[in-house]
């Protein structure tokens, strides 16, 4: 039987989940902040509604009918995080108690809430040292989301990494640094998911009730400047060079584990970064 799902903020892929959970039968609801952006979502979901994640109101009426809600915010360019994340987990949060039908929240947060751990391997028990305030909103908007659990509501917390795939392929993220020369040595390791992992965690996690953190990435990081070496080859661009004179202002270097998810039973369909 399908679900009544509603997706708070369905950008890159939350449009895709859309997609896919309605093949699966289910009904969605879709918000977006932009009105502009109706009628390219009305093609993925059965309702629309243009909402801001601080809305109480709004937000209680667009839940108050749903099983399932999916987190999937994303700042618009120069966004403010706090705005986006965490005054829109502290809205919700006093909703859900509000709203006895909904079962299951899954959240996209972002692996950058563990912050830097030497290229060490991180997984969901590591402790979080976030290094800017952007990654401390994060964590503080995971920490708001997990006090709705309860025996009734399940929270499930997937931390993604970079994302690429249909329209994102990785050597758009980097053309632009083709012949130049970065700050560091780019020996800080780089993780990334496939968009059709994430649409496929998302429906195992919701179709399996899951709970607690999940990291979500594939199983092979790279180091930086292996990734871009291998780029700038394989797409005849010129190589980048790095200066390791000049400091890094990178806040964010782990190896990723996917192990918790994986042993859920969860399969990873591309296990190796694309290039």
């Amino acid at each position: 039987m399908g679900l009544n799902i509603g997706i708070i903020g369905c950008g890159y892929v939350g449009t895709a989940v859309a997609r896919r959970w309605r093949e699966f039968g289910h009904s969605i609801t879709a918000t977006t902040t932009r009105s502009d952006r109706i009628p390219e979502l009305q093609q993925v979901a059965q309702q629309v509604v243009v909402l801001k994640g601080n809305d109480s109101e709004a937000l209680a009426s667009m839940v108050q009918n749903q099983d399932v809600i999916l987190l999937s915010m994303a700042p618009s360019r120069g966004g403010d995080y706090q705005e986006t994340y965490l005054e829109t987990a502290k809205t919700l949060v006093p909703v859900l108690q509000q709203s006895p039908r909904v079962q299951q929240v899954i959240y996209t947060s972002s692996a950058s809430v563990y912050g830097d751990h030497q290229g060490a391997w991180v997984d969901e028990t590591t402790p979080l040292i976030p290094g800017n305030a952007n990654g401390r909103v994060l964590a503080q908007t995971e920490e708001v989301l997990l006090t709705a659990q309860s025996d009734r509501l399940n929270v499930c917390i997937l931390r993604l990494v970079g994302i690429y795939g249909p329209d994102r392929q990785l050597v758009k993220f980097f053309t632009r640094f083709a012949g130049t020369t970065r700050p560091g040595s780019g020996d800080y390791w780089s993780n990334w998911v496939h968009r059709e992992d994430i649409v496929e965690a998302i429906a195992f996690v919701c179709l399996h009730r899951c709970a607690g953190i999940y990291n979500l990435v594939n199983d092979l990081p790279l180091p930086m400047h292996q990734l871009m070496d291998r780029l700038c080859e394989i797409h005849n661009l010129a190589p980048i060079s790095w200066d390791p004179s000049v400091p890094s202002d990178r806040s964010y270097n782990a190896r990723v584990s996917n192990q918790k998810l994986k042993n859920a039973g969860f399969q990873i369909q591309y296990p190796e970064t694309l290039l």
